[in-house]
């Protein structure tokens, strides 16, 4: 019998990369989590958490979707040298 069994993913590029920082910084790997998360279930007989849709109110939700269009490029914002600057722009708004 062999001692390890191959499991294939795909998954996107960030999403691992960002998943071996925070692993990482437990000292472990990927694979190590992986197998942290596969005995958990067996041992819970299912998933070892919540699964669940976030609910957010209709601000939060929005302001969410502001933050993904600045982010992905679809809104520009007015960037500042300096916090003077942004202070002396908000005291002329005023």
């Amino acid at each position: 019998m062999a001692k390890t069994a191959n499991i294939n993913v795909r998954i996107e590029p960030e999403v691992k990369q960002r998943a071996e920082n925070l692993f990482n910084s437990f000292g472990i790997s990927v694979t190590d989590a992986i197998n942290i998360f596969l005995h958990t279930s067996i041992m819970e007989g299912g998933f070892p958490f919540i699964i669940k849709q976030p609910r957010y109110n209709t601000e939060t939700e929005s302001a969410m979707q502001e933050v993904r269009d600045i982010i992905s490029g679809n809104i520009k914002t007015k960037t500042y040298h300096s916090t003077k600057e942004l202070f002396e722009e908000l005291d002329m708004e005023a």
